[in-house]
């Protein structure tokens, strides 16, 4: 990874979603910590709610966000586990126009390095939903850290080297 300085800085107009049954705004550590890194970075957080594990409440907020020009990415934590009430996962497959495979590959293997062999039991993913990125991470506030961390916070860099997402966006909708 190569920040070219020389590049301007784009800032990235990103809601972020926290999915979970037992968390309400006062305990929102991952959503804080995303918000935070968000903000410090130079973007936009243009909005920010929570869903219950819902499917049907998951996409309809996220097609609320996809349909508004004004919202580049979304990050959602939380729903990415194994168990029958997370369904981020399968929220996605409704709204996606395409996967983002390796982003699921290369989170997991940052967090190997964190939590090891426990990484296996996460759904982290990533799509493109009619031109808007959507980043899919688990709920803990160590995950929301190795995914902003180690993927997110070069590839919503305009000025990193030698791609990034920011240089795709214009084309998102292309056929």
């Amino acid at each position: 990874m190569a920040i070219d300085t020389s590049r301007e800085f784009k800032p990235v107009n990103i809601a972020l979603l926290t999915v979970s049954d037992t968390r309400g705004p006062d305990e929102d550590t991952s959503g804080d910590i995303l918000a935070e890194r968000v903000k410090a970075k130079g973007h936009r957080l243009v909005a920010r709610a929570m869903e219950k594990d819902e499917a049907d409440r998951i996409v309809n907020r996220l097609n609320n966000w996809i349909d508004d020009r004004g919202v580049d990415a979304v990050v959602i934590t939380g729903g990415t586990g194994l168990t029958g009430r997370d369904v981020t996962p399968e929220a996605l497959e409704r709204v996606k126009t395409r996967d983002i495979p390796g982003f699921g590959e290369l989170f997991r293997w940052l967090s190997f390095k964190t939590i090891g062999t426990s990484t296996i039991q996460s759904r982290a993913c990533a799509v493109v939903a009619r031109g808007t990125y959507i980043f899919a991470l688990p709920g803990s506030t160590g995950a929301v850290k190795d995914g902003w961390d180690g993927i997110l916070d070069e590839q919503l860099d305009s000025r990193n080297r030698p791609c990034n997402f920011v240089e795709l966006m214009p084309r998102l909708l292309e056929k």
